[in-house]
């Protein structure tokens, strides 16, 4: 590949394929998004989108996940009054009296702001929420925020567009255009041809997938989902809930977005490959969080969206250059909202200046390569 590439393509229009197309367009890079669908359409639309690094993981992916936080909190203080962005803390709680306090002592010990707190200490820092929904001690985590990662891909879209950037939509089913063993650009479903000096693949879960075909494996541990948005209702807390029943964020327009995975086995696959869910399960799963707020206010589900969650097989991000295919890079995460903004910039930064980014040594798509050797052995 050219040491300053002239035109990237990326294929995927999710948060992680819009980022690093932005930040390409901010090197002065000429790029093309392709998407199966519309943008937002895939993960992106059905994600938490909850900015942390809590709870117990190696440390440098906890450094990846933090230089993440910092970006947003950069991107907050450019656009002060974005209603889709926020930090305003995380409360967690489990199922069992010790979870919090192992939580806890896992993020002290990597000096992540966390804080114990009994049921009427939390009460006091957060004042909207059902102490006695609390059934033991738990961890508050201040510097926390949540994203709306369909209004971050329009904000994003917008700057690429402005600067000569062309995104293509509803493409279906696209694959690498390979030629003599490099990545050239993508083939779409219809047989349209879109060429560059690199490929970058952000399908979120269909990534493995589109990989694949090249030759390279990348293990795969992607669960389905689901993704609840309420009715407008007056949320009384900016915070994001990790409870063992809900999970819960704010959302743009007075309105929750709720998710949690106790009933993953009640959704159905259809012969068509769409996705349903039992109407009673979307109303537990509402209930659970309207327990979660003081005076328990009455919540509606205005629409819920089901899919798979990203997740490596081994649950650490997936970045870079695939060896065995020159000119194709690979962005494959669960924390897709929290390394969206920095997972991009590295990945541009390698695109463009030819240097491999050391915070991204321990995420190499090749370390797959080495554990399907070690297996066969």
């Amino acid at each position: 590949m050219p040491t300053q590439p002239r035109h990237i393509v990326v294929l995927g229009g999710g948060a992680l394929g819009i980022s690093t197309a932005a930040h390409l367009t901010r090197k002065g890079v000429d790029v093309t998004v392709v998407t199966e669908a519309e943008l937002a359409s895939g993960a992106s639309g059905r994600s938490l989108s909850w900015l942390n690094s809590a709870g117990e993981r190696s440390q440098e992916y906890h450094d990846f996940r933090l230089a993440g936080i910092a970006r947003y909190r950069e991107l907050k203080a450019e656009h002060p009054d974005a209603d889709w962005l926020d930090f305003g803390g995380g409360v967690y709680w489990g199922s069992g009296p010790e979870a919090a306090r192992v939580r806890h002592d896992a993020e002290v010990a990597k000096d992540y702001s966390s804080r114990l707190l009994d049921p009427q200490a939390l009460a006091e820092v957060t004042p909207g929420l059902n102490a006695a929904a609390v059934n033991s001690t738990a961890v508050f985590n201040p510097e926390e925020g949540w994203v709306s990662l369909p209004h971050l891909i329009e904000h994003l879209a917008g700057q690429i567009t402005e600067a000569g950037g062309r995104i293509v939509t509803n493409a279906r089913r696209c694959a690498v255009l390979t030629e003599d063993g490099r990545a050239v650009g993508v083939r779409t479903d219809a047989g349209e041809e879109i060429r560059g000096d690199a490929v970058v693949v952000a399908c979120g879960p269909q990534t493995p997938e589109v990989i694949a075909e090249l030759g390279v494996r990348i293990e795969d541990a992607s669960p389905l989902s689901m993704l609840v948005i309420s009715e407008p209702f007056e949320v009384p807390e900016d915070v994001v809930l990790n409870t063992p029943r809900a999970a819960v964020r704010p959302n743009p327009g007075s309105t929750i977005a709720i998710d949690h995975d106790w009933y993953e086995d009640q959704i159905v696959t259809n012969e068509d490959g769409t996705y349903d869910i039992p109407r009673e399960t979307v109303d537990e799963l509402v209930a659970e969080a309207a327990r979660l707020y003081a005076g328990q206010p009455e919540i509606r589900a205005a629409g819920w969206k089901i899919g798979l969650k990203p997740i490596p097989g081994d649950g650490e991000p997936v970045f870079g250059e695939l060896e065995a295919v020159p000119g194709c890079y690979t962005v494959f995460t669960h924390s897709g909202a929290t390394l969206a903004l920095i997972g991009g910039e590295l990945v541009a930064n390698e695109l463009v200046d030819g240097a491999k980014e050391e915070m991204l040594a321990q995420f190499r798509p090749e370390r797959f390569a080495v554990t399907a050797a070690a297996a066969a052995t």
